[in-house]
């Protein structure tokens, strides 16, 4: 049954709004300063004070600029660390976010390939063809695809591979680089359709990765394959370790044994029964490396395992929807920020399962919990450490309330040291693969 709008329903619509007392006066507000700033609850910044009963010294805040590598920076902040408590190195010392960015845009280049390959059999409408050519390849990236670029590339100081202008602004690289690789997909797709050979299709694709490697270097550098190593401490003392490899560095001075972490989401959807593990079909960078695999565990859980790791000095690299209920100026996440239901006289309600389920919510950038306030052993709000810079939030870090958690958090990464038997167990499991646009494959 179909019922088109009919102007007497207009009419009705404007004689109920004409018939309350208010309505000129919120349409003033909303028109001229917004819904967020119309519907901004100022009760709830006074709750979001940045104090934290543990809070970790992690150093000054890095700047991602108009990039998307949010999942790069946040698990290099936490790498970082180490080197800095263990050397004394100064608050101003970075890892090379550009380094690892190089190569996963080559890796995700190859990848993307390999799956135009597998996919040349479907048509071009299929939903998996149609979901791989949306975008060949982007900023974003998840945990584990950063450990497989770690274990293959290793890591470098900032440094020794600095930032160009396309790592900072990457949406022109972006562009000719994806341009490039769906042209390269007309081609595979032609050369499998003619039935051509798997020596003329393997040396076709590596035609192609050598221009898009050319590109590549001219873009963002040419990846430092050794360097020196050379920093004053906190103490004044002068150190140099002369030509040491990506490889070396990351295995002398971070020593983080990468398996060690390991993904856990929180999906309360009826698709995914907690307690399982879960992958994504063709969501990864380096091909034959390390899985996305993530732990679907209850948010209680989650937090538990959060804060273990805290009191144990270590930060925690998570994901969530940021723009959700988030004032990037002050730097303050929290479900009661905004009121726009109050606002609108409309119920606006999901549940953490239907926003993932209806395309409201998922995952979106990542950062890391560097403390958390505990009252009568209960978390109330948490520090998070973001990479958009010193100029928001206090000199740039971000309040998070427990129940902004709650809701628009998807994902941390825990040392398994922290995890239950009964945890560890299930975390053992082969996962379930879930399709290509599952939530949960959203590159933060």
């Amino acid at each position: 049954m179909t019922s088109e709008i009919k102007l007497d329903q207009i009419n009705k619509f404007q004689q109920n709004l004409d018939n309350r007392k208010d309505s000129k006066v919120v349409e003033r507000a909303v028109s001229h300063q917004g819904i967020l700033a119309s519907s901004e609850d100022f009760t709830a910044e006074s709750k979001m004070h940045p104090v934290f009963s543990i809070d970790l010294s992690t150093g000054n805040v890095a700047d991602q600029k108009q990039s998307g590598r949010c999942w790069m920076f946040a698990a290099l902040n936490t790498m970082r660390i180490r080197l800095m408590n263990t050397f004394k190195v100064s608050d101003g010392f970075e890892l090379s976010q550009n380094y690892t960015n190089f190569w996963d845009k080559f890796e995700k280049s190859n990848y993307f390939l390999e799956n135009v390959l597998k996919t040349a059999d479907q048509p071009l409408d299929s939903r998996k063809v149609s979901w791989l050519m949306t975008t060949p390849q982007q900023d974003g990236g998840q945990w584990d695809m950063l450990c497989a670029l770690i274990e293959k590339y290793g890591i470098v100081p900032k440094y020794a591979m600095p930032e160009t202008f396309n790592s900072e602004k990457s949406a022109q690289i972006n562009k000719f680089l994806n341009l490039k690789l769906r042209h390269d997909a007309v081609a595979l797709r032609e050369l499998v359709a003619d039935k051509a050979s798997d020596t003329k299709i393997a040396e076709t694709k590596e035609t192609m990765l050598n221009e898009i490697y050319r590109m590549l270097v001219y873009a963002l550098g040419e990846p430092t394959t050794s360097f020196n190593f050379e920093y004053r401490d906190k103490d004044n003392n002068y150190h140099i370790d002369k030509d040491i490899t990506p490889q070396d560095f990351f295995k002398k001075y971070i020593n983080l044994n990468l398996e060690d972490y390991v993904s856990l989401i929180n999906s309360p959807t009826a698709d995914k029964p907690f307690n399982k593990t879960y992958t994504i079909e063709m969501l990864g960078n380096v091909v034959n490396g390390r899985q996305v695999k993530h732990l679907n565990l209850e948010m209680s859980e989650l937090k538990k395992l959060a804060i273990k790791q805290l009191q144990n000095g270590e930060s925690v690299w998570f994901g969530s929807d940021v723009g959700q209920s988030s004032n990037t100026k002050k730097g303050i996440m929290d479900t009661s920020l905004y009121v726009p239901d109050e606002l609108f006289d409309a119920d606006l309600s999901l549940s953490k399962a239907e926003r993932l389920d209806y395309g409201e919510s998922l995952m979106t950038h990542a950062m890391v919990i560097t403390g958390v306030d505990l009252v009568d052993g209960k978390p109330t709000k948490w520090k998070v450490e973001n990479s958009w810079g010193e100029k928001v939030g206090t000199k740039g870090y971000f309040v998070m309330s427990d129940e902004w958690m709650d809701q628009f958090v998807y994902q941390f990464v825990i040392n398994k040291a922290y995890l239950t038997t009964d945890q560890l167990t299930a975390q053992k499991q082969e996962p379930t693969v879930l399709n290509p646009w599952d939530p949960m494959g959203a590159l933060a």
